[in-house]
């Protein structure tokens, strides 16, 4: 494989309309540790959002790519939008230099943050790669995908000096097992095929929305104890997994609308959260 198509290969391995999953909740961590616009740009920030960009999605996805060849053979999400790891070791190795270069907004961030960047490298290469291939071990698939809102934590970590608040935390955590799992509702039947057991394998379609439902649902009221109009935001997904669930929409395409959906529910909340800097 020549180099630019090497590089593009990579590219679609980092699964570019999930990018935002991860640098998104820098942003909003940025922007609601902010005292003022001066906290906006930095050094710091602006190596985690450029980390958590592209490396960290290399990272995270070629992991996923190299241990589920077996898999991924019969799922039907890597013709056309996705790609399937053919063995190039172009891959492993991109997953390595990615790792590396955590040390980067490592060395710009106060130790603070540290255990937030870490705990991300940590779950993204345990959630797919032995021994622990968390991924195959309900309900660790599901909960280890909290791994989403660390990068948030690290950016507001990095910024207010302080972790983020509890119920923040643990309200994007649940928010982002919910969103693993409804993922991993199109993958059911190929799962089932290769033998692998997840969340969504165990509970099956319809109480999968069910746990969606409820998990969504907690989030938005661990935010809506911050700040009612974050609860009243986050109160669209529960919604959403119902209309989803009880209409004739195929889950395997309403996937599809998520990254669209949660750019613009992340863009309101960095919104917000900038008003609040520039206007107190």
């Amino acid at each position: 494989m020549p180099g630019d198509g090497r590089l593009r290969y990579l590219l679609k391995t980092s699964r570019p309309r999930f990018w935002l999953y991860l640098a998104g909740p820098v942003a909003v961590g940025v922007v609601y540790a902010a005292r003022d616009t001066s906290d906006l740009f930095t050094p710091a920030t602006l190596a985690l959002f450029g980390y958590f960009l592209v490396p960290a999605n290399v990272l995270l996805y070629g992991v996923n790519d190299v241990f589920d060849v077996d898999v991924d053979a019969e799922n039907p999400k890597k013709e056309g939008r996705e790609v399937r790891y053919g063995g190039d070791p172009v891959v492993p190795a991109a997953v390595g230099l990615c790792a590396l270069l955590a040390l980067v907004p490592a060395a710009l961030t106060p130790p603070l943050a540290w255990p937030w960047i870490a705990g991300f490298l940590a779950l993204g290469v345990a959630y797919s790669a032995p021994p622990l291939r968390l991924k195959t071990r309900p309900p660790l698939d599901s909960l280890s995908n909290g791994l989403y809102v660390l990068p948030g934590a690290a950016a507001y970590a990095a910024v207010a000096g302080t972790h983020p608040p509890l119920l923040a935390a643990a309200g994007g955590w649940i928010w982002s097992m919910a969103m693993h799992t409804f993922s991993a509702i199109p993958d059911i039947d190929p799962d089932r095929a290769a033998g692998i057991e997840t969340t969504a394998t165990r509970l099956g379609e319809r109480w999968t929305y069910v746990y969606c439902g409820a998990g969504w649902t907690l989030a938005a009221v661990a935010f809506g104890l911050l700040d009612v109009r974050l609860g009243l935001l986050l109160g669209i997904y529960p919604v959403a997994v119902a209309l989803v669930a009880t209409s004739s929409i195929g889950v395997s395409r309403a996937y599809w609308w998520y990254p669209a959906v949660n750019t613009v529910v992340g863009a309101l909340l960095t919104m917000g959260g900038l008003w609040r800097v520039v206007h107190g």
